[in-house]
């Protein structure tokens, strides 16, 4: 009915016989079931997934189960408890949630076992010299786009900084990992109309003509995916990994326009909520300028006042779901040592940007942007976060954790601080408007990663008349 129930395997047979389960037992979450027959909270829960959980919480706190269209959902909020989920190996389990994800999106099948074995390729490709070599590669890309973005010294130019930020690290982001070739302006735009209906499509509630429109933008993404034209080594070494793997070629250009989405859909984003607000915040932007004042690239000093900022706009905008399958029953111990038994076939959710990221015991006035958040008196970077006196073992997950953590997030961060460092040098930027606010965030992507704004904020820039030497 809504994305997260199509994502976890709601509606199936097996799940339906929950349906015939008229109350939970005992020692088990706080239940609530919802008003409506088998569907529960579905449509609350699709609809404004961050809202309905917040209510939900201040009803029945740090961990309840709730039905949504005939499956048990239990969330989380509780982060000193994250643990009891995140390394049990044995009674929960994340890959065929993860498998029915990519076949509704992308229409990927593949062999059960390659999850494992891919993550490994995925370290191995993005740490080390091998991430080196990929931050090398996408400075070079952003600092050519940035300057070309400028184009004539002097005169000012107005666009969506939603837009800016996310075609020019898009377009970087293929140069670096795909094709070094002279289409990536086209290769965003598809993949902006693609990425626009993922959360439709994902639910399965796209129109006849936005159905039409997803299609034939995935049509175009696995072609240009599928060109052997200028691979990039990033490209070409999956592609091997996929040989090796036995990966059908069809299935290969699907695997690819996955790895496209997962590593190009949150730097932008970022970039966009982290910029939006610097510049909605005057004091925040002079602070990370007056850092960054003299700083060099090719000579990179510690930017405690720039970090704390960035960790303050992933902590209100970062919005991933970590989901697990209960494959045998299991008692999950809190860290208060209240103990909750979760049933097989029933499904545990942690969703971060509310607990922890969102509250207030551990982050005070949560709501707001405060750049100096993750700083301490001394200036140094804060680590460390606390809730009713005991520290917080996670303060913020903005990256996921465990084996669902972002294996490409020192990837992802580099390319955003490079590309806020890049425009803070480069560019004159300001708001057309100077009494202008970020816009709403866009409540469907609760779940997908980074959010998006419905709508945009407009800028205008320029090339500085004299650039910093890099």
């Amino acid at each position: 009915v809504v994305w997260l129930f199509l994502m976890t395997g709601i509606g199936s047979q097996r799940n339906f016989k929950l349906f015939l389960i008229p109350n939970r037992q005992h020692k088990e979450p706080p239940l609530d079931k919802g008003l409506l027959p088998w569907l529960g909270h579905a449509l609350e829960f699709g609809k404004d997934a961050l809202k309905f959980l917040t209510r939900m919480k201040e009803k029945h706190g740090d961990i309840f189960t709730v039905r949504v269209a005939g499956q048990y959902v239990t969330i989380l909020l509780d982060p000193n408890s994250f643990d009891s989920v995140l390394h049990d190996t044995v009674s929960l389990d994340f890959r065929r949630i993860r498998g029915q994800v990519v076949q509704k999106i992308f229409g990927l099948q593949v062999p059960s076992n390659m999850q494992t074995s891919e993550r490994k390729w995925m370290e191995v490709h993005f740490k080390g010299v091998n991430l080196i070599e990929l931050n090398s590669s996408m400075n070079i890309h952003l600092r050519n786009l940035v300057l070309n973005a400028g184009k004539t010294c002097g005169e000012w130019q107005q666009e969506g900084l939603f837009s800016l930020c996310y075609s020019l690290l898009f377009r970087a982001g293929y140069l670096t990992l795909f094709e070094g070739s002279d289409n990536a302006a086209a290769v965003y735009q598809e993949f902006r109309n693609f990425d626009d209906l993922l959360t439709k499509l994902a639910r399965g509630s796209l129109k006849r003509d936005e159905k039409k429109s997803v299609d034939t933008s995935q049509e175009k993404l696995l072609r240009f995916l599928s060109s052997q034209r200028g691979m990039e080594p990033w490209k070409r070494s999956y592609q091997n990994f996929l040989n090796k793997e036995g990966v059908a070629e069809e299935m290969q250009a699907k695997a690819l326009l996955l790895q496209l989405w997962t590593t190009q859909c949150n730097a932008g984003p970022a970039a966009f909520w982290f910029l939006g607000f610097l510049l909605t915040h005057p004091e925040a932007m002079e602070a990370v300028r007056s850092e960054v004042r003299g700083l060099s690239l090719k000579h990179p000093s510690s930017t405690p006042v720039f970090d704390s900022a960035l960790s303050e706009t992933l902590r209100l905008t970062a919005a991933v779901m970590i989901r697990r399958e209960v494959v045998q029953d299991k008692t999950l111990v809190m860290a208060n040592g209240q103990e909750y038994r979760l049933r097989r076939g029933d499904r545990v959710c942690l969703f971060p940007l509310l607990g922890p990221q969102m509250d207030p015991q551990i982050h005070p006035e949560p709501q707001s942007f405060k750049y100096d958040r993750f700083l301490n008196e001394d200036r140094t970077v804060k680590n460390t976060f606390h809730k009713n006196g005991e520290q917080v073992r996670y303060h913020t997950l903005p990256w996921g954790a465990g084996r669902s953590s972002c294996v490409g997030k020192e990837f992802a961060v580099n390319a955003i601080k490079q590309f806020v460092f890049l425009l803070l040098t480069h560019l004159d930027l300001e708001l057309c408007d100077p009494e202008a606010n970020l816009p709403p965030v866009n409540p469907s992507r609760y779940g997908y990663g980074m959010l998006q704004p419905e709508g945009d904020l407009q800028v205008r820039f320029r090339l500085k008349r004299i650039l910093p030497e890099m």
